[in-house]
């Protein structure tokens, strides 16, 4: 059993490099931010995981578990280690610090992740981020990689079941009104008109096939910390702040999975079955099993909206609906903040932003605050199980977790 204690993250908003920061001293920040809100001091932290994708492209820098001794002497010979994963890097760094704690090695785990994107165009961004991608084999007449590979993926989709791109549009539309409800997100202050979720080539261009703007999570600067605990360390510092064990955020169930890196070998693998991606199923499953909890029992989900489509293809693989039914829950509200199973309340990667190696945590933060009720005006109404479903490339990697409160 593995205790939440809080954590922290950055305002997803803000641009590093015009303000002058570099990853040491957003690290730095969001490190210090977290030990303030959790009133834990830093020499109490045992072991240190960073989770982050392409540090090396974007801003030249490698090692950064290093950071940690940077930050306060107290942290000066902490065991450290990053974990790259694409886009579910920050949840592969928080099972690595699950294991750590469930060996009985340590009692008190910081798991950061943080990703510098905005310092370079657009164009680079795009390529930089393609290095989770089949590098060489796939997708090499593509400007912009991942909008094209789920584009592909939405291609696929009206090939299996049919799909109707107002759906998608919706997807967007609830996630961007989401966001603004959300102090942390990056849209939060952005406005759109009914056409910016329409296929209006004007007000909602296509970025790649059948991938339009509003369809994409966005490019984005990011950091986010939580603090993970044995039982023993746990019950310890609910006792210092006089607080029941009760109160408290647990990781209860976890699934862990991956798929060969090729998208093609993927659709290939799953054609006639009943699921595009048997590997998030099996994820998404185990995570339940694992807690003892019926998707029923699930009261919000942070899910990986890197496109519409992902979200469209999550839904019916956490078992919301059945194969190729995910209209059905876009339709009746059921995804919505009110609704029977709100989808990303956070406004998720394409209202809140996807600063990809910060995106694992910052949807185990946000569950945290979920079932402890402190989520503010995204806050779902009696929430005390969030499952998370977070994806590295074109569903190379699934890592889905279970956040609970007793």
């Amino acid at each position: 059993m593995t205790y939440i204690l809080g954590g922290w993250q950055t305002d997803f908003a803000t641009n590093w490099a015009r303000e002058g920061k570099d990853m040491a001293d957003v690290f730095a920040e969001t490190l210090q931010a977290g030990l303030a809100a959790t009133q834990i001091d830093a020499s109490e932290i045992e072991v240190g995981h960073v989770g982050n994708f392409v540090a090396e492209l974007f801003a030249g820098q490698g090692l950064l578990g290093g950071f940690f001794g940077q930050v306060d002497p107290a942290l000066d010979g902490l065991p450290t280690a990053r974990h790259e994963a694409a886009c579910a890097s920050g949840s592969v760094a928080i099972m690595a610090a699950m294991a750590d704690l469930e060996s009985g090695r340590y009692d008190l785990a910081c798991v950061i992740g943080l990703e510098q994107m905005r310092n370079v165009p657009g164009l680079t961004a795009a390529q930089h981020l393609g290095a989770a991608a089949w590098t060489g084999h796939e997708f090499g007449d593509a400007t912009y990689v991942w909008p094209r590979a789920f584009s592909d993926l939405t291609q696929e989709y009206d090939r299996r079941y049919g799909i109707d791109p107002r759906h998608l549009g919706r997807i967007a539309e609830i996630n961007f009104a989401n966001g603004r409800r959300n102090p942390n997100a990056q849209t939060r202050g952005w406005r759109f008109t009914p056409e910016s979720f329409t296929p209006d080539d004007e007000a909602n261009p296509v970025v790649e096939g059948r991938i339009r703007k509003t369809d994409c999570g966005q490019v984005t600067d990011g950091a986010s910390v939580i603090f993970l605990a044995s039982p023993r360390r746990a019950a310890a510092h609910a006792e210092r702040r006089g607080i029941a064990m009760d109160r408290l955020s647990r990781i209860s169930g976890w699934g862990h999975r991956s798929a060969p890196i090729s998208y093609a070998r993927k659709i290939s693998d799953s054609d006639g079955a009943a699921y595009v991606f048997p590997q998030v199923k099996r994820a998404a499953e185990e995570a339940r099993a694992r807690a003892g909890v019926p998707v029923e029992a699930i009261d919000a989900f942070e899910v990986h909206d890197c496109f519409t489509t992902t979200e469209y293809m999550a839904i019916d693989h956490l078992g919301l609906t059945a194969p190729g039914e995910a209209w059905k829950a876009i339709e009746s509200g059921a995804i919505e903040i009110g609704g029977a199973h709100p989808v990303n309340p956070s406004g998720g990667l394409i209202g809140g932003g996807h600063p990809v190696g910060a995106t694992g945590i910052r949807m185990a933060l946000d569950g945290h605050k979920q079932v402890t009720g402190i989520a503010g005006d995204y806050q779902v109404e009696g929430a005390r199980t969030v499952q998370t479903l977070n994806i590295g490339g074109s569903t190379t990697t699934t890592v889905s977790l279970i956040v609970t409160r007793e």
